[in-house]
């Protein structure tokens, strides 16, 4: 009898043991998981900036073949798109991939939608994929009005409001619009656009969109920034946006004004 308890206690002593050890054994992997956990989170990763480019005037100038005024004389095109030629601006490929490393990327043109496809394979080859967006004409807002420099060109605004609207998490604070005709920002923010020059195909040195060049090294300082309308505020460049100072501001002002009279009407017709 004596031997049969001391068996029984040696097996219960047995099983404690081994409840233990599950016990501890579970108390580290729940530890050693939460250890993981907080490693495997790290440091908050920050959010994209948006950067919303034009097509022409920016990545490549598009003129039509009878339009021989405009025409380079110097080098072919790289492509046609119906009745207009196509060229592709230097470093254009290398420029957009700098930016979709650093950017949330948005194309906005105000052409017809058919020539925007058909140019974007053009331009971009196998970059299309990676764009947050491409807008055509059909998201620009008509003024009624035709542009000072062409009595033919009709005058398309490109509301960042409408971006705001459609993709939450942007705003006058994180986004960058960049567009040869600063009249297209008229409705925009103040400080959230860069207007550089119109891109001349005639010119061979253009390098203005070189990922080594001044212009990505400030979007670069953009893209770290931590408010875009500061920065570009104190750190200007390329033209000017149209403001009161600007010396058609007569013109543009009655523009805006008409929009706004127009959206004031449609709103109180509505309700």
């Amino acid at each position: 009898m004596a031997e049969e308890q001391n068996e029984k206690s040696i097996v219960a002593s047995d099983d404690s043991d081994d409840d233990d050890s599950g016990n501890t054994e579970s108390e580290q992997q729940t530890e050693l998981s939460s250890i993981l956990g907080k490693l495997s989170l790290g440091p908050k990763k920050e959010k994209k900036k948006l950067l919303v480019l034009s097509l022409s005037g920016l990545l490549l100038h598009r003129v039509h073949r009878k339009n021989f005024r405009k025409t380079p004389k110097n080098r072919s095109p790289d492509a046609s798109c119906g009745p207009n030629l196509v060229y592709k601006r230097p470093f254009a490929e290398g420029f957009m991939k700098f930016c979709l490393e650093r950017f949330e990327v948005g194309i906005w043109s105000s052409a017809c939608e058919k020539n925007v496809d058909i140019v974007l394979n053009i331009v971009l080859d196998n970059l299309q994929d990676k764009l947050l967006f491409v807008w055509d004409q059909e998201e620009c807002t008509d003024s009624g009005f035709k542009t000072l420099g062409n009595s033919g060109k009709p005058m398309f605004f490109k509301d960042l409001s409408k971006v705001f609207n459609y993709f939450k998490g942007f705003s006058a604070s994180n986004t960058i619009f960049i567009d040869d005709e600063p009249y297209k920002a008229l409705l925009n923010p103040d400080n959230t656009g860069l207007f550089p020059v119109s891109y001349d195909p005639a010119d061979k040195n253009d390098n203005f969109l070189d990922p080594e060049g001044e212009f990505c090294s400030y979007l670069d300082d953009l893209a770290n920034s931590s408010d875009v309308q500061e920065y570009i505020k104190e750190h200007s460049l390329v033209q000017p946006m149209i403001d009161s100072s600007h010396p058609d501001w007569p013109f543009y002002h009655k523009v805006l004004k008409n929009i706004s009279n127009f959206a004031y009407d449609r709103l109180f017709y509505e309700v």
